[in-house]
Parts: C-alpha cells; structure tokens; sequence
C-alpha cells in the first residue's frame, strides 16, 4: 500500500523525521507532501517548497530516498476544494497520516485510511520553536532538527535571516 503524509516542514525537524520514518513503517511508498508550497514566504513560511524538498532530501539516507516521492501542495481557500485537489497532483494511497481532524474526517468519508501520527516532544519539536530559537541567534536549534536540514540552513544562509 502507499500512503500520504503533508506537512509544512518549516524548517524539517527531529520530529518530521519520525513521523516521516513512523509512516515509512506501515508502507511500502510514501509520498510527502510540502504543505502551503503557493505561500509567500514570510516567518511563519520562511522557506520555499524547493528549498523544504532540498532540507528532506538532505536528512534522509538512501533507503528512505528509494520509498519516498515528494509533491508541492498549494493552499486552497476550502478544505475540501483542498482535499479534491491533492488527488490531482500525488498518485493513488491507501492510507493518510494525519493528527487533523478535518483531514481524518473527510479522508474517512472518502474510504481512505486514516492513521495519526505519534508526537515526539511535541512542545520542543514544532516549527514555531524551532524558527523563534534560529531567530533568537542561539544554537539550540541545531540539535532539534537532522544534521541534513542543519547543514542546509548554516549552508544556505536561511537559517535566521528570514525569521527576523
């Protein structure tokens, strides 16, 4: 079975990587999907689609490379204007990873299974954290998120430019 796990991934973090390896776990192909690819970038979406892809990509290793395709998914002014158009853009799945409610529900009505995915350190690991730790100038983040996404971002300069 493939499955379908969504994201926005600013920036890919210790805990993307487990749902990303949870999900892994319960499937033979997984496609990711870049939440929120159309935004303008801005310090809640800092980073482009390209430059999340390129953050994945780089903190993950071959197996996971070989299992994995990953697809931009713009936002949409409707959830399930939202849902109908993902189906346009990744191939078919069996099965969703989400802790969304609306999504579970209305993958639910749809037939698709729908599995959540286990928090790790949940108050550490979020986005918001991690962006205002990068911000604030420290090096905390940097034990927060894989060595690939660390070194994309100290590399790239993204790292605390935009999240001022």
């Amino acid at each position: 079975m493939d499955g379908l796990l969504i994201g926005r991934f600013q920036p890919f973090h210790l805990g993307h990587l487990q749902a990303l390896q949870f999900a892994l776990s319960r499937v033979n192909s997984l496609w990711v999907g870049l939440g929120s690819s159309n935004r303008t970038a801005d310090r809640n979406n800092p980073f482009s689609a390209d430059e999340r892809r390129q953050m994945i990509l780089a903190s993950i290793n071959n197996d996971t490379l070989k299992r994995i395709s990953i697809y931009p998914i713009p936002d949409v002014d409707n959830h399930i204007r939202w849902i109908e158009m993902i189906s346009t853009i990744v191939p078919d799945f069996g099965i969703i990873f989400s802790n969304d409610e609306l999504t579970k529900r209305l993958y639910s009505k749809r037939g698709v299974l729908v599995e959540s995915i286990p928090f790790l350190q949940r108050d550490l690991l979020s986005g918001t954290n991690i962006r205002n730790l990068i911000a604030g100038g420290g090096g905390e983040w940097r034990s927060l998120v894989p060595d690939g996404t660390r070194r994309f971002l100290e590399e790239s300069g993204a790292s605390r430019a935009r999240l001022l």
